[in-house]
């Protein structure tokens, strides 16, 4: 009897667009051995016991397209591959994950299929295919298995994997836009865009930040002064060195004051209301370990807010709260604070509370002493009991901020110099100027956190991540340059490199990789094959790249996907249908259509695919392209060029024996073939290959005479000379 088992015989991760989706999948080859003839009807109870573990996969609609599909496909009989796909989706989605293409599908071995899924971060999609082995493995055979185990273990996975919530807003506004986003490291780096048009985002940090900015914003003494002189109101104070100057500055400029580090940030060691010599000296003792020094200031009597002001313009206000008890004549302010305060589903320590816990830190532990208590202390019943005065800065209050309040946090953050700020002021009423509720700026902070404008604990959230796109990529910018990906079977590489040999000529600083190298602008860095993917990104990565042409063979597609998620013209030159690949169990035309359909695929609205209309297989691909089609032949009588420039279409084509680019009744000529010399219109593989590249050059709206002496140059410096010329033909006619 066949053994019943399901093994991974290889996982490879397809980190671009690739055949079956836009998006990066992990494609697994599958042995299911003996279960290929065991679909799950056959194997008692096992539709149960899956349904009772997982009960969510009802909600998978599955190819009949309906809610419960897939559990009507288990109870009519699927066999393992296709429920290890749904399975693996599921514990992803358990974890935070949710959603994503999947897909099974047979190969022509007996019993190995391939399996796709989403993966949103490659170790987390990998670990749900053999999380979800183990499932359906106990399913079958009918044991134990702990589904919340493995859940959360995808769960703590994904939460080391995933975006910050600010970051995540910035860059899921970004894909809104059809902004491509590169992740550069582990942290929330990300690059926003390709090569000069990127822009870079750490959290709330842009590539536009100024360091300087940032160092100004860290010291609270500078920056309040230089708000002062620039006229936002701030509270008067100063710099102290010890905790006899903290006493003679805070008689100075008046009880009650705030303490607080110089260069601290989160609220750690800051301490308000402070209103004798035995709270000033306690205040200190904490805040001088916090900071490199300590200020005070005059205390402003009011409600915190924090205010979001990105490239000059205020996006969205918080109001805090101050947090307290009231006694029941049994239990401990301790005790109150969890059943009271922390019992509010709304707080947390994750990104999906808007509120954080209340902990009884130096700061909740003055307050408490001032009014004669502890943590320990049992408040009598209905007394009421301050913990906290500051924090909770989470309740929306954008609508309500006076336009002179506005004003002024836009001047606070422009005097320090950042573009994207959270500015901390103090006011009774955020609806009225600060000058006559005597509020004031107290600090301006490089950064920001943005969960509280996104899940205000109330109020309206606001579109902050939507507001630092608009910022970096102003009236609808994508941040894309122009990017050229060439596939097919033949040629891919004389395309590439004349495309980036056309396109330097006007100056443009480009990247190409190709089989012959990675190149930028004339210098090539390197000499190996460099049609990948890795090679691919490098080029996108650079800020100094203005267009980028890469090179993507069949076996990239296959086991890599494309380098990017779009390109501006996609070029495809030939598909020959005994090029197949049987790793891969590509061995049908039609599989290598559904291959080179990706580069089709990937254009943009706005941009061309450039397709050899001499090579049916290519032709047939015209109908994908979301963009123009510009068709190319070497056949002066071509019947498809005939059909598509009827249509109004664009082709470069063969008239006379002269190259012209025809469109609505004119055509341009561009070169005589005679030009290139023998063999007749050859230039690195022939004539078709040239008329691909001129197709790019002229879809990227290159002159027309900058392509003719753009390709007089290219042969010319191809051609061998005279004289070796000349030994040649008489070396073949001896």
């Amino acid at each position: 009897m066949n053994r019943k088992y399901i093994d991974f015989i290889n996982m490879v991760h397809l980190r671009g667009p690739n055949i079956w989706a836009y998006r990066p999948v992990i494609e697994a080859l599958v042995d299911i051995g003996g279960l290929e003839d065991c679909p799950s009807n056959t194997i008692p109870g096992f539709a149960e016991r899956l349904s009772a573990w997982l009960p969510s996969l009802i909600e998978h609609r599955c190819s009949i397209g309906e809610r419960g599909g897939f559990l009507q496909r288990l109870r009519e009989g699927t066999w393992a591959g296709h429920i290890l796909e749904h399975v693996a989706l599921e514990m992803q989605s358990l974890a935070g994950m949710p959603g994503g293409l999947g897909r099974a599908r047979e190969t022509p071995v007996r019993g190995v299929y391939k399996v796709i899924i989403r993966a949103w971060h490659e170790p987390l999609a990998r670990a749900a295919l053999y999380a979800a082995r183990d499932l359906v493995m106990a399913a079958i055979e009918d044991r134990a298995y702990d589904v919340q185990g493995a859940v959360d273990r995808l769960r703590g996975l994904a939460d080391g994997l995933n975006l910050g919530p600010s970051t995540a807003c910035i860059v899921d506004a970004a894909d809104d836009r059809d902004i491509p986003a590169i992740r550069l490291s582990e942290a929330n780096l990300l690059q926003l865009g390709y090569g000069a048009g990127q822009r870079r985002i750490w959290t709330a940090e842009t590539s536009c930040t100024s360091a300087i900015a940032e160092d100004i914003s860290r010291n609270k003494d500078l920056t309040r002064r230089l708000l002062s002189a620039c006229g936002v109101p701030v509270p008067r104070g100063r710099l102290v060195g010890s905790a006899g100057e903290a006493w003679e500055a805070a008689e100075s400029i008046g009880l009650p004051v705030v303490l607080k580090p110089s260069d601290g940030n989160h609220g750690r060691g800051v301490f308000t209301n402070l209103g004798s010599r035995a709270e000033v000296d306690a205040a200190y003792a904490v805040a001088v370990d916090e900071g490199s020094g300590v200020i005070v200031e005059r205390f402003v009597s009011g409600d915190e807010h924090r205010l979001l002001v990105v490239g000059g313009r205020l996006i969205a206000a918080a109001r805090g709260e101050t947090a307290g008890v009231v006694g029941d004549g049994h239990s401990t302010v301790r005790q109150l604070i969890e059943s009271q305060i922390n019992s509010d589903p709304r707080r947390g320590s994750d990104e999906d509370h808007p509120l954080n816990p209340i902990r009884l830190d130096s700061a909740a532990r003055l307050e408490l002493a001032r009014q004669g208590m502890d943590g320990d202390t049992v408040p009598p019943a209905g007394a009421e009991v301050m913990v906290q005065r500051n924090g909770n800065v989470s309740h929306d209050v954008t609508d309500r901020v006076h336009p002179q309040v506005a004003e002024q946090v836009s001047l606070a953050a422009r005097v320090v110099g950042l573009d994207i700020a959270g500015i901390d002021l103090v006011a009774r009423d955020i609806s009225r100027p600060l000058e006559e509720q005597d509020g004031a700026v107290v600090e301006v902070n490089a950064g920001p956190g943005l969960l509280m404008h996104l899940k205000p604990a109330s109020g309206t959230p606001r579109p902050v991540g939507q507001a630092i796109v608009e910022y970096l990529f102003p009236d609808g910018g994508d941040g894309r340059v122009p990017v050229v990906g060439v596939s097919g079977t033949r040629g891919k590489t004389s395309v590439a490199r004349l495309v980036a040999h056309l396109l330097q000529l006007g100056g443009c600083p480009v990247g190409l990789a190709c089989s012959d190298g990675l190149f930028f602008g004339q210098r090539q860095v390197e000499r190996a094959d460099c049609a990948t993917w890795e090679a691919g990104r490098r080029v996108l990565l650079n800020p100094a790249v203005q267009a980028a042409v890469i090179e993507n063979g069949g076996r990239v597609i296959l086991g890599e996907g494309l380098s990017y998620d779009r390109c501006r013209i996609g070029v495809v030159t030939a598909i020959d249908p005994a090029g197949t690949w049987p790793e891969f169990h590509m061995t049908q035309p039609e599989q290598l259509c559904q291959v080179y359909r990706t580069q089709v695929d990937v254009v943009l609205p706005g941009g061309a695919g450039v397709l050899n209309a001499d090579d049916p297989l290519v032709a047939g691909l015209a109908p994908l392209c979301d963009g123009a089609v510009v068709f190319y032949s070497t056949d002066e009588a071509s019947p498809v060029v005939a059909a598509h420039l009827a249509a109004g279409g664009r082709a470069v084509a063969v008239r006379d024996r002269h190259i012209v680019l025809a469109e609505g009744g004119i055509e341009i000529p561009v070169l005589a073939c005679a030009e290139l010399g023998p063999p007749a219109g050859g230039v690195e593989g022939g004539l078709s290959h040239l008329q691909a590249a001129l197709a790019v050059a002229w879809m990227l709206d290159i002159d027309v005479d900058m392509m003719r002496a753009g390709v007089r140059a290219w042969w010319a410096a191809r051609q061998p000379p005279a004289h070796e010329a000349r030994g040649s033909a008489v070396a073949v006619q001896s």
